[in-house]
């Protein structure tokens, strides 16, 4: 519990303290915001600061802190470290400054930033990939809520796919107040709840959590090499590409440029609480005689562990409200990704989002290739195992382009670029390593893999100097 609890203060600290040295960087001022000069009554609208701090939350959270940190806890106390600093130095100003530099350009989303930054070549890729990544998550995020809600009321699934894409097809056409600012607030209270709750539990069991002076006799070797697996495995919770589409959503809704350290480096910290929170809860269940208490092992899958811890340590009312956030959490993730899909088509082709008939353009072709996904999610027995898989590195590529992209504007305006350069570096070369190293693509040796790594670090670092040089 030692290395959980420091952890857990390293990330308030992180807020406080680096979180405040970001925001200098950037210095927000009192210009009109986009809700503000750009107001339309469907995605440009004020809405209350805690209102879209909890927005925010809910819309990067989805299942991936869950999920993800389960899965991160079988590589050992290694997860700790990823999550804090991930979250601190990489993820946190992710988020901030993606977000921020959407307000200064009008709410624009991301495939338009990286276009202002690294030219239009760039920006046509960055569309079609963005794109694909949120109808992506669209399919695999109807699904995975259907089997638990069959489940859970023994309805058929199918039903429950029926239903949550109706859904989707009203949540993204309706005006963001309509629904998402109604009712999403309440989901990620009870996600924040189950955090809360489960934190309480673990302070009063203070099981024998692995720490992270116990080097690596706390693994799970089947995960894989910690380099680069672990940062793919845990994104949400540290960094996440995914993020970056989403804070568009919440530029468009903001009063002021000084509410930005909250709702954006903010919510990303409590992500990462969260994070850490179910890896630590993993990693009993995991390690620390868990496994007899719920029939967990190593081999449980994460929906698995969700379920078997929230029964047993909340009981009936809390593993309820419990299980609501782990089923709303991919559910409102989906229909924001598809939001943001439609935003970005139409920015991209100059569409007036106020009429319902041009909306309607752009949903239906949407929502006819997430079908078609969603179909091959559910012929195919590992058809959700094939898509995450591939969402997972996608994911973690576009946080790398995003991170170029703020690094550039740190450039170009003479701040500390230093804060985005590292990051983007980093994770460049994980991505580039878990591409060659990855069953799902090259599958080559963990040797070669991380030569490769060497050689995609140095190019990417030779390719910053070279352009670095060109700015003077």
């Amino acid at each position: 519990m030692i290395s959980f609890t420091l952890s857990l203060i390293a990330l308030l600290l992180g807020y406080f303290l680096y979180g405040r040295f970001v925001e200098s960087v950037f210095k927000p001022d009192s210009r009109p915001t986009p809700a503000i000069a750009k107001a339309d009554g469907v995605d440009f609208m004020v809405l209350p600061g805690w209102k879209i701090f909890m927005i925010q939350f809910l819309n990067i959270a989805g299942t991936g802190p869950i999920f993800g940190a389960i899965m991160g806890a079988k590589f050992g106390p290694a997860a700790y470290l990823w999550i804090v600093f991930g979250c601190i130095f990489a993820g946190a100003v992710h988020d901030y400054l993606s977000g921020m530099l959407s307000v200064r350009h009008g709410g624009v989303g991301l495939p338009e930033l990286v276009g202002y930054y690294l030219g239009d070549n760039t920006k046509k890729v960055m569309l079609v990939f963005t794109v694909l990544l949120l109808v992506m998550v669209g399919a695999v995020f109807v699904y995975s809520p259907s089997i638990i809600l069959g489940d859970l009321t023994h309805w058929n699934v199918m039903l429950w796919v029926a239903v949550i894409f109706i859904y989707y097809i009203i949540a993204t056409m309706m005006p963001i107040d309509k629904i998402i600012g109604r009712i999403y607030p309440l989901f990620a209270f009870s996600l924040i709840f189950m955090a809360v709750a489960l934190l309480a539990c673990l302070f009063v069991k203070m099981p024998n959590l692995p720490e992270l002076w116990d080097g690596l006799e706390n693994r799970n070797p089947a995960a894989g090499p910690i380099f680069p697996c672990l940062f793919i495995t845990i994104a949400c919770g540290a960094i996440s590409g995914f993020h970056a589409t989403q804070s568009p959503l919440m530029a468009r809704c903001m009063k002021h440029e000084k509410q930005g350290r909250p709702i954006f480096y903010g919510a990303m910290i409590t992500e990462g609480m969260v994070a850490l929170v179910w890896a630590s809860v993993s990693a009993y269940f995991f390690y620390d005689g868990g496994a007899e208490e719920v029939g967990s092992t190593l081999k449980a899958s994460a929906p698995q562990v969700v379920t078997a811890v929230s029964n047993s340590w909340l009981g009936t009312f809390g593993g309820v409200l419990a299980l609501l956030g782990v089923v709303a959490a991919p559910i409102t993730s989906g229909d924001t990704a598809l939001r943001s899909a439609r935003l970005i088509v139409s920015e991209f082709l100059h569409f007036d989002q106020k009429p319902i008939a041009k909306r309607l353009m752009i949903c239906i072709p949407l929502f006819v290739v997430t079908s078609l996904l969603l179909w091959f999610n559910i012929a195919n027995e590992d058809g959700f195992n094939v898509i995450w898989n591939y969402f997972g590195w996608a994911n973690q590529t576009l946080a790398v382009f995003t991170l170029w992209t703020l690094t550039v504007y740190l450039v170009r305006q003479k701040k500390p670029y230093i804060i985005t350069l590292i990051p983007a570096l980093f994770m460049t070369t994980v991505c580039g390593t878990f591409l060659a190293v990855s069953p799902i693509a090259f599958g080559l040796s963990t040797t070669v893999s991380y030569i490769i790594a060497v050689v995609v670090f140095l190019f990417s670092l030779g390719w910053f100097v070279r352009w670095y040089s060109t700015q003077k």
